[in-house]
Order: structure tokens, then C-alpha cells, then sequence
């Protein structure tokens, strides 16, 4: 994978980096844990500023729909196939079943895994949460698991953002610029 530069920001689901190519975004990364940025280039690092802030209007509940390239490198085969009919078909204030994005991304049934469960998996290792919208990918019959940020907890937090989960009384959206 070719180098990255970072950018972080304060969320109210925690600290978010995200990691940008010159070639767009290639990670997103929860946590304290701050990987050095290693890339030097300018249009990564001025990519990473603009992911950042859109980030960051996002979390404010300002965006609904991320306008930046992504850097699907870091993901192959099956996953990459998934991960970008996600991006390309799930939109802001929707969400798609395990077992129906699947289907729409041609996942065919074998007889020692569900289609249903490979998307799981693919969802637990998305290189880029939030972006590439994986919390939007609910179990048929609730939430289902979220392995970004602090965990589960993480994921209703977003679909509240999404507008497709009620809030809690206590949530409210915060500027993470601030």
C-alpha cells in the first residue's frame, strides 16, 4: 500500500482518523492509536484536510454524502465486489440487510457459508468505516455487530446521525472542529 497522510479529529463516537493516498481515501481508523502520517505528497495531505472536514461536517449532521475518491487498494476480490456496492447503492438515511447486499452484490449460497454471513465478515474488515458506509448493513432482524470504534455501541450512534435510528435523549450532534 502506497503511503499514507493522516488526519484526526474528535467525534462523539471518539477519535477518527482518517488515512489518505494520493489516490484517495484508504483508511478510516478509530481510537487514540495515531499512526504516523508517512505520506509526504501534497495532494495526499490535501486530501486528508478535506476528508477531515467533510468528516467532520458529517458527524455534525451538515453531511449526507461524502464527495471524495476512494483508494480501493487495500481491499480485493469478494470484499472489494461488496464494499463498493455498499458505497455505490446504500445511501444516507438508509440501511440494507447482510442477507440483501448479498444479493445485490451477486454473492452466490455454498454449502458451508451464507451469503449472508460473508458480507459480515466483510463488513468487520472495511478499511474504510463511515465512508464506505458498513454501520448502513443491519441484521434482518435488528442492528447486528459493528466492529469500529468502541464496538457495537458505535453503530447506533451513526444510524442516529443517518437519521434512520430515533435518538436518545441525551444524544446531540457536536462539532468536532471545536
Amino acid at each position: 500500500m502506497a503511503k499514507l497522510s493522516w488526519a484526526w479529529l474528535s467525534t462523539p463516537v471518539g477519535q477518527v482518523g482518517v488515512g489518505c493516498s494520493a489516490d484517495g481515501i484508504a483508511r478510516v481508523s478509530y481510537g487514540a492509536r495515531v499512526p504516523a502520517s508517512d505520506g509526504d505528497d501534497e495532494v495526499s495531505s490535501e486530501l486528508a484536510g478535506t476528508a477531515r472536514r467533510q468528516l467532520a461536517e458529517y458527524f455534525c449532521g451538515q453531511r449526507t454524502e461524502f464527495d471524495l475518491p476512494i483508494d480501493w487498494t487495500a481491499t480485493t476480490g469478494t470484499q472489494r465486489q461488496v464494499l463498493e456496492v455498499l458505497f455505490d447503492s446504500v445511501s444516507y438515511g438508509q440501511t440494507i440487510s447482510y442477507g440483501m447486499l448479498a444479493s445485490r452484490a451477486g454473492l452466490p449460497a455454498s454449502r458451508d457459508t451464507l451469503p449472508a454471513r460473508t458480507v459480515g465478515k466483510i463488513m468487520g474488515s472495511n478499511p474504510i468505516p463511515v465512508i464506505v458506509p458498513c454501520h448502513r448493513v443491519v441484521a434482518s432482524d435488528g442492528l447486528g455487530g459493528y466492529s469500529g470504534g468502541a464496538g457495537v455501541e458505535v453503530k447506533p450512534s451513526l444510524l442516529i446521525l443517518d437519521g434512520v435510528h430515533p435518538p436518545t435523549l441525551d444524544w446531540q450532534a457536536a462539532d468536532p472542529l471545536t
